[in-house]
């Protein structure tokens, strides 16, 4: 193998542009040609692909978003996108692609790797649901943005004696609400994969109150319902005033932890080891801190598993 290519897809998360700068430079290292492919699957069949440099991804380990730019791409999820792709890999001389994304990234590379096309998944979103990894790059760099954005939230709360639904994102997997609401102390956490009760929640809002309490902090995870909806049902049967944020896409951006950036850094160039060693459709990961790779039709065939014990702690501490 002499060519290598790297693309990233889907949403961005903090973190991507250290895992481009590892693959970049750890293919390098290894006497490889390393090019990018600009604009996710979309800029594969359009064929906006460039040869990347050690100097191309200086400077990037600390910048959120991703160099690449990314795209989504409904044409690469026919026969026909896949094959221009393809086309387009061949015109160039690649000969191996790492994709860094997330569920519907992986889905392209599975296709790609059925092709013949020798694709290695690394898992690059914020909502830190794929399976086959305890982490995925972003993840921690989120948590840590809407920790700060909910400590700040708490002290506007405090001084007004109010009830506050902050909206995080995760649409399907609850990993973000639940490690923040345990991180900063939420008296209710609301997740996709439990069934969610309003009277409990302003049971639970009572209990504070009669232990004098006058504040109170409940995450929603966007999967589950409107952080607006709640608010306004929570209000109207408690008579508490209730504030509503919506953090948004804010979680997306920011410069990448130290965790995320060095998470980054080695599973991209694992990534690259995979390639040199003949290996295709496969994702990597970290489990107990220490680097796997799985097939990525078992991966994208499983099912993304919450830590009950973790959530239960919650509910346990937040009385």
């Amino acid at each position: 193998m002499k060519r290598i290519g790297v693309l990233t897809s889907g949403g961005d998360s903090p973190g991507m542009n250290a895992a481009i700068r590892a693959v970049v430079r750890k293919g390098i290292f290894h006497e490889l040609e390393v090019y990018g492919i600009y604009n996710g699957y979309a800029g594969l069949i359009a064929g906006n692909i460039t040869k990347l440099e050690v100097g191309s991804v200086g400077d990037i380990i600390h910048r959120g978003g991703t160099m690449l730019r990314t795209a989504r791409c409904e044409e690469f999820k026919t026969s026909d996108g896949q094959a221009k792709g393809i086309e387009q890999l061949k015109k160039f001389g690649i000969e191996g692609l790492v994709v860094i994304g997330g569920d519907g990234s992986f889905q392209g590379a599975k296709k790609l790797s059925e092709a013949g096309f020798p694709t290695i998944g690394l898992p690059g979103t914020i909502d830190n649901d794929i399976p086959g990894t305890d982490f995925t790059i972003g993840f921690d760099t989120a948590l840590n943005t809407i920790i700060e954005a909910i400590d700040k939230i708490r002290d506007t709360a405090t001084s007004h004696d109010r009830t506050y639904v902050i909206e995080v994102m995760g649409r399907d997997a609850g990993d973000l609400a639940l490690w923040a609401g345990l991180a900063d102390g939420a008296e209710s956490i609301l997740i996709p994969e439990e069934k969610h009760d309003l009277e409990h929640i302003i049971n639970r809002l009572q209990l504070g109150i009669d232990r004098g309490k006058k504040h109170s902090i409940i995450i929603v995870a966007e999967g589950v319902c409107s952080g607006v909806e709640i608010g306004k049902q929570i209000e109207e049967k408690t008579n508490l005033e209730t504030r509503v944020t919506v953090l948004g896409h804010i979680q997306r951006g920011g410069s990448p932890t130290a965790f995320d950036r060095v998470l980054a850094s080695r599973l991209g160039a694992r990534a690259v080891e995979l390639l040199l060693e003949g290996k295709a459709g496969r994702t990597v990961g970290v489990q107990k801190n220490a680097l796997v790779d799985h097939d990525i039709s078992e991966v994208l065939a499983s099912k993304h598993q919450l830590d009950q014990g973790m959530y239960r702690l919650s509910q346990e501490l937040s009385i």
